[in-house]
């Protein structure tokens, strides 16, 4: 296989994969259990990484892990899956699609930063 082609595959596998969330959690996880579900996913790969690695943070590294895993997997799984359940897929979708339109609105309020043409037109 070209390494172009590769390459390609690979970057469409992230978002293939994380596209699945709605359908397995309407189909095959147990209904109106967000906290449960946001476990089941995050705790194995934690577990992983936690063998794989066998290190820990050291000084300021543990109040700003602490900090990156409550944002990053502690509220955002969570979130995510109480999403999930309550909110339809189409309305989901809207959302998903929209965000890179809102960021580049957040890069002219934020930043002060026009968006290009070429920008607005991959968005």
């Amino acid at each position: 296989m070209p390494r172009r082609t590769a390459d390609l595959l690979a970057t469409a596998a992230a978002p293939a994969a994380w596209g699945t969330t709605y359908l397995v959690t309407s189909e095959l996880l147990p209904p109106d259990r967000p906290l449960w579900s946001a476990v089941v996913r995050a705790l194995p790969a934690g577990l992983l990484l936690l063998a794989l690695t066998r290190r820990r943070p050291h000084g300021t590294w543990w109040w700003r892990a602490a900090a990156l895993g409550a944002l990053n997997i502690g509220a955002f799984f969570p979130l995510l899956f109480y999403a999930a359940y309550r909110l339809p897929g189409g309305a989901a979708v809207l959302l998903v699609d929209a965000q890179p339109l809102l960021v580049a609105a957040l890069a002219v309020g934020a930043l002060g930063e026009r968006p290009r043409p070429p920008a607005l037109l991959a968005a």
